[in-house]
């Protein structure tokens, strides 16, 4: 239950972070750009490519009365219909990007929006399914989503702990039990103040699931938390360039950018080891220049130890510093020469 296998990769904690490039938008209808995405994903070390799967028409309706319109987000001014004619990609190229992505040995799958697209996708024999936040309560959907098999990750924007466990057990219900849960902030972008990762081990905790993010927050700072947090996944927007004008480009990472994000979470997972008190290679050589009892001023045989002349002082081939006390008062067995590491052969009270 605590973990997933997508093309034969296992995706859990103490595995590589499983990194996914969301293309979304960001073709801006252009088919050749797709590939690029595609590309250029790949050699900034994405695991994955996801697209998603819907027209206009599969996930709303042409209609222009003020439910519909959108409000107080980067695509204020249109209604849904016209941002999601603008936004789509289109399904005849995706049996060709997944040939395409296979050829780039890089996985690819979709976040279907409704049955048509989960029957479409599966033509295409797609490794896993994505869920987007805003369709976890599409129970129907989700039945339709666990009826295949495959595995399944699914993002948690808005919802409260009660619809995700109602989404996680319909999946459970309908034989998928290769979940994974993403953390995610449903806004385009999103603040960092309003990541809130430590919900990521606690996702992981509650459901016995692979857990991570589905990141809108610029730049990459957050998602090297999130990888630092033990996140098993990460998600993040990708564009060639994010100047240009398309519906999600604003908030996407740059190819130099996203490669940077996985060269750091790499780092991070190297950085994380395990849980461990014993001496690096590196610190066995440092070890040298601890403190340890020295001699600071010549020394006569059967003369009295004293703060001044003995210290705890660098490198480390005398006494440690904790018999400091012990010796103090103690008398020299022999000559001591300034510099001399002190041992218990050379005081009286000791054999």
């Amino acid at each position: 239950m605590n973990r997933i296998i997508i093309n034969k990769r296992q995706i859990s904690v103490g595995k590589p972070t499983y990194i996914i490039a969301e293309m979304s938008a960001n073709h801006n209808k252009d088919f050749n750009k797709a590939v690029k995405i595609l590309e250029e994903a790949k050699k900034a070390g994405a695991d994955a490519v996801k697209l998603q799967t819907y027209t206009p028409d599969t996930i709303t309706i042409d209609c222009d009365n003020d439910y519909f319109k959108i409000k107080d987000t980067i695509w204020k001014g249109k209604n849904l219909y016209q941002l999601y004619k603008e936004a789509y990609t289109p399904w005849e190229w995706q049996p060709k990007l997944k040939k395409i992505a296979a050829t780039l040995k890089i996985d690819l799958f979709s976040t279907p929006f409704d049955a048509s697209a989960v029957d479409f996708l599966e033509k295409m024999n797609v490794p896993a399914y994505k869920i987007a936040s805003f369709e976890l309560v599409d129970i129907p959907l989700l039945k339709r989503v666990a009826a295949t098999g495959k595995p399944v990750i699914m993002s948690t924007g808005m919802a409260a702990i009660e619809e995700i466990k109602d989404a996680v057990n319909t999946f459970k219900k309908n034989k998928c039990k290769d979940i994974a849960l993403l953390k995610c902030t449903s806004a385009y972008p999103a603040s960092p103040e309003e990541a809130n990762l430590r919900t990521i081990p606690h996702l992981a905790e509650t459901f016995n699931v692979p857990a991570g993010l589905s990141d809108h927050t610029m730049g990459s700072t957050v998602a090297i938390a999130a990888a630092a947090l033990g996140a098993c996944i990460i998600e993040k927007h990708f564009c060639l360039d994010r100047n240009e004008s398309g519906p999600d480009s604003s908030f996407s990472m740059e190819p130099d950018e996203f490669k940077q994000m996985v060269k750091d979470i790499r780092t991070t997972e190297k950085s994380l080891g395990k849980i461990s008190y014993e001496l690096t290679k590196s610190q066995k050589k440092n070890k040298v220049f601890r403190r340890s009892l020295f001699a600071v001023e010549n020394i006569k045989k059967g003369e009295t130890f004293t703060d001044k002349n003995i210290r705890s002082i660098r490198p480390s081939n005398g006494l440690p510093p904790k018999y400091f006390d012990t010796i103090l008062g103690e008398k020299a067995k022999t000559d001591i020469q300034k510099g001399t590491p002190l041992v218990w052969d050379i005081i009286q009270s000791f054999k």
